[in-house]
């Protein structure tokens, strides 16, 4: 299967990257995705030019990864919502669509006439997908959010990374980290709302939040409290299972990391230390038992340090490469970006840019019959607005006038 969702129209509202993202997921899998931008601003994300302290491109070049990303395979329009004459060329690109995307603050779908009804109104066939930070309903249904908050923050992950007594609360580990893995959330609630409206002709209404996916992210812990019945505990993070020195991260003589994660010590124990060159402890009776592991704890997580911490990064990795037992280096994002697993299953994928030039893009995670990522790039701001209009039937001198009345650019 090529492109699952070849034939879905999707129609666009929405900026930054949280609903964007399943967008862009949306068009990796087929659909055709029209994306309605400001006709003066545009998405305010093309404005970033810094995230999380690191440039957002680099210079003389229009590729922006942080717009790139979820953006890619779009169409853009710079159509003025705000101005009536805008109107029937936005109800008609409403009738074309399967999915209406927004992350639009009610009191601004209301403004703009895009809620739910407003929607429906035009086409009662429409999958309606409203992304928040907290939801449809509840005392925050109208407040602004961004992942750093209510995905990170308020949903848990922040806490769960703060060592007791600490001055400062840990941040995410990558830009637009919750948005995407909303995103992703979302781009697959709309492949369930377009099979259940295929087999029962009813469509949905989709309400994804931050604060949900936070939630879902970070439900072991959520879930345990209300088990408990109060906060859980804050205790020092541990970095290995206890009684097992088979797991956690452990540090090479040049200073990188290893991540072991052996969930069957005893099991793996000869094998590692044979791979080590401790022959002398694979058959020690002090670690044959889970019981008699846990016993010997702190003399078997020193064998297990000494013995990685005289090995380079390189030298660990080739000895843990011929192993059975579970393991990973811990990587930078160059690193990531040529891991030898996702290049081999095309999870790194080719796209150019405006400018002609070849550039690169992780893909989005689901492959679909081992077909190769095929990625187009993000468009340019309103670069497609009057292609669009003249496959609604908007003739020159309609566009013109659109044009000079400021509905679209």
């Amino acid at each position: 299967m090529r492109k699952p969702l070849t034939g879905v129209r999707v129609l666009e509202v929405a900026q930054f990257t949280f609903v964007p993202s399943a967008g862009a997921v949306l068009a990796d899998w087929g659909a055709e995705v029209i994306k309605i931008e400001h006709p003066v601003t545009g998405d305010a994300q093309r404005g970033l030019v810094k995230v999380l302290g690191a440039a957002a491109s680099k210079p003389g070049s229009s590729f922006a990864p942080i717009m790139e990303a979820p953006n890619r395979g779009k169409r853009s329009v710079g159509l003025a919502l705000d101005n009536e004459e805008s109107r029937p060329v936005f109800d008609e690109l409403i009738r074309r669509c399967d999915v209406f995307l927004t992350n639009y603050l009610p009191s601004a779908r209301t403004k703009l006439k895009i809620d739910v009804d407003d929607i429906r109104e035009v086409n009662p066939d429409v999958i309606y997908v409203a992304g928040s930070g907290f939801g449809m309903n509840g005392p925050d249904r109208d407040a602004g959010a961004y992942d750093a908050t209510a995905f990170w923050a308020r949903g848990g992950s922040a806490d769960g990374l703060n060592p007791p007594n600490t001055d400062h609360s840990a941040f995410m580990p990558a830009g637009a980290y919750g948005d995407n893995i909303g995103g992703m959330t979302i781009a697959g609630g709309v492949a369930a709302a377009l099979y259940g409206r295929h087999v029962t002709g009813e469509p949905s209404v989709l309400d994804v939040s931050l604060l949900a996916v936070g939630a879902w992210t970070t439900q072991f812990s959520a879930n345990m409290a209300m088990l408990m019945g109060g906060p859980l505990p804050k205790v020092e993070r541990q970095t290995q299972a206890p009684g097992n020195p088979l797991t956690g991260a452990y540090r090479t003589s040049d200073g990188r990391f290893v991540q072991l994660s052996m969930l069957q010590p005893t099991r793996y124990w000869p094998e590692f230390c044979m791979l080590m060159g401790l022959d002398e402890y694979a058959e020690d009776a002090r670690f044959a038992s889970l019981q008699a592991m846990a016993e010997h704890a702190d003399l078997a997580y020193g064998i297990v340090h000494d013995a990685i911490a005289k090995l380079t990064f390189a030298e660990c990795k080739e000895a843990l490469s011929r192993g059975t037992g579970q393991w990973a280096p811990v990587q930078d994002a160059w690193e990531l970006a040529h891991d030898e697993g996702l290049t081999a299953n095309g999870r790194i994928a080719n796209i150019v840019d405006a400018e002609g030039n070849p550039q690169k893009l992780v893909a989005s995670p689901v492959k679909f019959d081992d077909d190769p990522a095929e990625l187009v790039r993000a468009p340019q701001f309103a670069e497609h607005t009057d292609d669009v209009l003249r496959e609604l039937g908007v003739d020159n001198d309609r566009l013109i006038e659109l044009k000079i009345a400021g509905a679209i650019t």
